[in-house]
């Protein structure tokens, strides 16, 4: 049976495919970053947050892209003079913990990588942020719309039409294993301003200019 998945942080090292550009097998689909996303991560709160020298990348260590991407937070960290540093939290009593910990000393930050157990606990996470004055990052919009800072991810959206387009290919006879593994060509930027004002931080005309959703 043929199949067309979307939203997959790394799907070679989960095994739905041999590689992304000969998927090889009866699987195909759209995958949720590339590897070298972190880096824009990265950029992007040290443009709403200028003063973080320290950032913690809360992952969860069962999902296999979060190494990846780490990676690219940490190429991208000395030219922004900033320290980086990896998270593993699997529940809301973990992630607790582990951000009440790095908030000492302070010009902290914090990135959040894609998940469903962020996403799940998201009210706590950023409640913690809030209240520890930590500039923040996620990966999907709904963090932003519930209080946090700002968000860059991909358009998911376009993700399922795209996907649409590889279902009627295959009905019209192509095969999985010949149709390659897309990342994201669509991204959003959302900001929260009164979130910003909060943590005592002036956006950027620039980086306004550039967002997809502002929440005032």
């Amino acid at each position: 049976m043929p199949i067309v998945f979307v939203l997959v942080a790394d799907p070679v090292g989960a095994g739905f495919v041999e590689t992304l550009a000969r998927p090889g097998g009866n699987a195909t689909g759209f995958m949720l970053y590339e590897f070298d996303f972190g880096g824009k991560w990265l950029e992007l709160l040290k443009e709403i947050a200028p003063g973080v020298k320290r950032v913690a990348f809360l992952r969860n260590p069962a999902i296999a892209a979060g190494a990846g991407q780490f990676a690219a937070i940490q190429a991208s960290a000395p030219s922004l003079g900033v320290e980086v540093r990896p998270i593993n939290v699997r529940d809301a009593g973990e992630t607790e913990r582990a951000i009440t910990a790095f908030t000492q000393p302070s010009n902290g930050g914090l990135i959040v990588a894609a998940g469903a157990a962020a996403f799940f606990h998201r009210d706590v996470i950023i409640k913690l942020a809030a209240r520890h004055r930590l500039p923040a990052l996620y990966s999907d919009h709904a963090f932003v719309t519930d209080g946090g800072l700002i968000a860059y991810g991909p358009d998911r959206v376009d993700q399922f039409r795209r996907a649409a387009d590889y279902v009627d290919r295959i009905l019209k006879g192509e095969k999985p294993a010949d149709l390659p593994v897309q990342a994201p060509t669509k991204y959003d930027l959302t900001i929260n301003l009164k979130t910003a004002k909060a943590l005592g931080l002036t956006v950027p005309p620039s980086l306004l200019a550039r967002a997809d959703e502002v929440i005032e």
